[in-house]
């Protein structure tokens, strides 16, 4: 099944909005990475990092799905882990389809390597990574994913890009508009959701320690993103704010 809400085009304005003028060797990777494998921006399923592309764990998935994924098994590797230090360490196998042997890949985690926003987390970061690099073997994803990376870099936005204040909510534009953080706040009371892993969720989306230091276009980004996965299937949402820690704190 393919995304057909997807185009280069709408990803390159997209992608020009959030982090500036591209070079002509990332636009045409993004255009390579819409054609082939469907990934929408404002679906959460890339970020921009240092100049480089990085997928994302519900980007996977939804590539999965597309492609019709029979199934993905984990097993946590007791011999390599180590609780005590929180260290874990997962297998994960990918089934592509009903007769297929399986594409396995490992994902470790510690508090060495994750980053503070997810501190406390680490056993539920172990398995997703090894499910992301399971889930690139098995469709030739050559990008790293965002949850592969340890303490996340900082993102480069445009010039233009206008960011939050420090409560986290930007002043009145004058249109009369809900600011993002009411925006925020609704949707999280409208589909009764956690408020804290939604948080985590979207410092992680933004491709920032907190919320607190995303660009209001990436915020924007990250409210549209919700808002379509609650309407789509909420209980997928769940389980997805559910692999972040909930150690995360509202800000006041």
């Amino acid at each position: 099944m393919k995304n057909k809400n997807v185009t280069a085009r709408t990803n390159l304005r997209l992608a020009h909005r959030l982090w500036g003028q591209l070079s002509a060797a990332s636009s045409q990777a993004l255009r390579q990475l819409t054609q082939r494998y469907a990934l929408s921006i404002s679906a959460g399923d890339l970020q921009f990092l240092n100049g480089g592309w990085y997928v994302t764990h519900s980007g996977l998935l939804q590539l999965a799905l597309r492609r019709g994924c029979r199934g993905i098994e984990t097993v946590l590797q007791e011999q390599s882990s180590d609780p005590v230090a929180a260290r874990w360490v997962f297998r994960a196998t990918v089934y592509k389809s009903a007769g297929s042997r399986g594409f396995v890949g490992y994902g470790d985690a510690d508090p060495s390597n994750i980053s503070s926003v997810v501190r406390g987390a680490e056993m539920r970061v172990a398995e997703t990574r090894a499910v992301n690099r399971a889930l690139r073997k098995a469709y030739g994803i050559g990008l790293c994913s965002v949850e592969e990376l340890g303490a996340l870099p900082s993102v480069r936005t445009s010039s233009s890009a206008t960011p939050l204040p420090a409560n986290g909510s930007p002043s009145s534009n004058g249109n009369g508009q809900p600011r993002l953080r009411d925006r925020l706040c609704l949707l999280i009371r409208q589909y009764n959701l956690d408020a804290n892993l939604v948080k985590a969720y979207a410092a992680e989306f933004c491709g920032t320690e907190t919320l607190r230091g995303a660009s209001r276009e990436l915020v924007e980004s990250f409210i549209s993103h919700l808002s379509n996965a609650a309407k789509e299937n909420r209980d997928a949402l769940v389980c997805k704010l559910n692999s972040y820690s909930r150690q995360a704190e509202v800000e006041s």
